[in-house]
């Protein structure tokens, strides 16, 4: 193992800014132990329902703001997206070359969990199955792929908008809250925002690749100010203090994005400017580049799979007379939270049988046969 993380080290070129790929990490680790700790699958008479520990105890909504990490993401996409397609017009490669390729490792992985849920669903049908059983837990996968469409959207535009300020597109989220929640609009122009509320922390993301945006000064204003009109939002301006979803609340600040969520964003996107510097300086270990590397390499087939490796270790509990707790009890009690945490380490067994069987998807070749470091380089294509 420690001839392994050298010789990943040895064959990572010098000039990979390797905190991006940590912050990269980090966003992944963020969006799963916030599924794995805010969704509970509940079976009540033999159906099986979504709950949540936030409704039950509302005083935990300031831990979601650890676990809401897809500002973080963005920004990293902007990086990226700003910083390949540069490099690929420097190597004489086409737009259409560069998006090609981008977009195929997105749909590889996609296409996967697609085809495997379409034949789970088809067999829980056919084993007798409740149809409204199945449909949540189809949901349940499902539903984080909208993430992907929004990221594959602005992937595709990244020559329009990485010169675009991220003040317009922030302008137009705070403008589609006032006509929303201040002036009584329709509720469908909410989802404006779901572009233009990602496209504020990937431009960040963009400015950022280009050399334009530093930590210092600019990351403290960032996060500072962040902070506080957030706090301002959720104190006097009645956007709920979880920024995830709450199953029965009146607003969610992330579904569409609301300006309290962008503002939150921009302070996650100060915290990862101020953070890159000594994650640049850490990661010069070889033992925590080669474990950075490894979630990158699987990072998409991480996030897609999460939400099943759950699912099945909560099936796997069914075989008990009597339901589990952390398992299938209602989330109703830092009792249940106790007991979630320590399911956490099945859950991520689960999560990496996931992944050695199905991360051939997302690099075209078994796990055991990738070179990580210069597999790494795919994001720069």
């Amino acid at each position: 193992m420690r001839d392994l993380t050298r010789r990943i080290g040895a064959a990572t070129p010098a000039d990979r800014d390797r905190a991006v790929d940590a912050l990269r990490a980090l966003a992944i680790g963020g969006v799963v132990a916030g599924h794995w700790l805010v969704t509970a699958l509940v079976v009540d008479s033999g159906t099986v329902r979504v709950a949540s520990p936030l409704r039950h105890l509302p005083q935990l909504a300031p831990s979601s703001w650890m676990f809401q990490t897809l500002a973080v993401f963005f920004l990293v996409g902007g990086w990226t997206g700003a910083r390949g397609h540069a490099a690929a017009r420097a190597r004489g490669r086409t737009y259409g070359q560069w998006l090609g390729g981008r977009m195929a490792r997105l749909s590889r992985p996609v296409a996967a969990v697609l085809v495997v849920w379409v034949l789970v669903a088809v067999a829980l049908l056919a084993s007798g199955a409740g149809l409204e059983t199945v449909r949540m837990l189809v949901k349940l996968v499902y539903s984080p792929l909208w993430f992907l469409l929004v990221f594959a959207a602005l992937t595709a535009v990244t020559p329009l908008v990485a010169k675009l300020h991220p003040l317009w597109p922030f302008a137009v989220v705070a403008l589609v809250d006032l006509v929303r929640y201040g002036l009584g609009g329709p509720a469908w122009l909410g989802w404006i925002n779901l572009v233009a509320g990602w496209l504020v922390p990937y431009c960040l993301g963009a400015a950022w690749g280009r050399g334009r945006l530093r930590g210092g000064a600019t990351g403290w204003a960032m996060l500072l100010g962040g902070a506080a009109a957030t706090a301002a939002l959720v104190g006097w301006g009645g956007y709920p203090a979880a920024m995830v979803g709450v199953p029965g609340a009146a607003i969610s600040n992330l579904n569409p994005p609301t300006l309290a969520a962008v503002t939150f964003g921009v302070a996650q996107c100060g915290a990862a400017l101020l953070l890159a510097g000594p994650l640049r300086r850490a990661l010069r270990r070889p033992a925590a580049w080669a474990v950075v590397a490894a979630v990158n390499l699987s990072a998409m087939t991480i996030f897609l799979w999460h939400q099943t490796a759950m699912i099945a270790v909560t099936a796997l509990g069914l075989v008990a007379d009597a339901p589990v707790p952390g398992l299938h009890t209602v989330p109703g009690t830092l009792g249940w939270l106790l007991a979630r945490l320590a399911w956490l380490p099945a859950f991520l067994l689960a999560l990496l049988v996931c992944v050695t069987a199905f991360g051939v998807y997302e690099h075209g070749r078994p796990v055991r046969e990738r070179r990580p470091a210069q597999e790494l380089e795919v994001w720069r294509a």
